[in-house]
């Protein structure tokens, strides 16, 4: 069993016990489909019943991109934030990510789009960004069919998902794309970095630093990120983007790169809420029912929100 430090949440001290009691062996080591199984296999965290949740497929760049409407009641005009799951662009699907979906919804009450991207390494860099940011512009183009508000559209996700949504933005600035209202990103891979002080310390049994490198393998060919569409970190120019919430949770690989993230979209004029989580674990964000961080992160993510769609 992994010893945890002293600093941990005692409830995440508890999940980290537990999980290290089960996984034998980091992902990066496993068979390819071995790995999607083992996540695919993780009953997914629970969330609240919404007014209706639809499953469809919008156009994609190489054909449809599954995706999931989560809409917390009947009501027309509201925002919407179109979401990006977890796994490294290699591991994940829309029913990984269905609690914090449901969440977010609920809370923020805001209509949820959760995009399904094809996965790495079988469809690298850029495939998994180009599919989030054609789901993201079919929102906005489509925003009369969904029953939302063109003007109070944002990006979001965790973790790779966190990356997908960063690059986004700056995507739909170069291409004069649409206009967001927000970027969320919780737990980000913005880029990599194995001398940060997180990439050397905080590696656990929730996410070890040979994972991250693998996962930037399966996406890129290599871990050297290629490009600021690719790494957002890499990027030259943050300025004209939009407001930005960033989560960081303490035991955490990427936890450097997701605050220094937010320190460079703030020098760089963005409004930016930086919300540092102690004790805790990437990829805790889920967890709202089992973990009391969680609860008080997704609490303070829906005030965040709820103030970036109020302008």
């Amino acid at each position: 069993m992994e010893e945890t430090p002293l600093t941990w949440d005692p409830d995440a001290a508890a999940m980290v016990q537990a999980v290290a009691a089960m996984k034998t062996t980091t992902l990066d080591t496993l068979p390819l489909e071995v790995a999607r199984q083992a996540l695919a296999a993780a009953p997914p965290a629970p969330g609240p019943e919404l007014h209706e949740i639809t499953d469809r497929t919008v156009p994609g760049p190489d054909g449809p991109v599954p995706v999931r409407v989560y809409r917390p009641g009947p009501e027309r005009g509201l925002p919407v934030l179109v979401w990006f799951h977890g796994g490294g662009w290699t591991l994940g699907d829309l029913s990984s990510t269905d609690g914090a979906c449901r969440h977010l919804a609920a809370e923020a009450h805001c209509v949820v789009v959760s995009a399904e991207h094809r996965l790495a390494p079988e469809h690298p860099f850029p495939a998994p960004l180009e599919d989030g940011y054609a789901v993201t512009a079919w929102v906005v183009a489509h925003a009369d069919e969904l029953g939302v508000d063109p003007g109070r559209v944002a990006v979001g996700g965790e973790s790779s998902g966190g990356n997908l949504a960063a690059a986004i933005t700056l995507l739909a600035r170069a291409r004069s794309g649409p206009a967001l209202a927000a970027q969320l990103l919780v737990c980000p891979m913005t880029g990599y970095d194995p001398k940060a002080a997180s990439m050397r310390e905080e590696g656990n049994v929730m996410l070890a630093a040979e994972e991250v490198a693998w996962y930037w393998r399966n996406y890129l060919g290599t871990p050297n990120a290629a490009g600021p569409l690719a790494a957002p970190a890499l990027a030259a120019d943050l300025t004209e983007l939009p407001a930005a919430v960033v989560v960081t949770a303490e035991h955490d690989v990427v936890r450097d790169e997701g605050a220094g993230y937010a320190d460079r979209l703030r020098d760089a004029g963005v409004k930016v809420d930086l919300l540092h989580y102690p004790g805790v674990f990437h990829g805790f964000f889920q967890f709202t029912r089992m973990l009391a961080r969680s609860r008080t992160a997704m609490t303070d993510v829906v005030a965040a929100l709820r103030t970036a769609f109020a302008g």
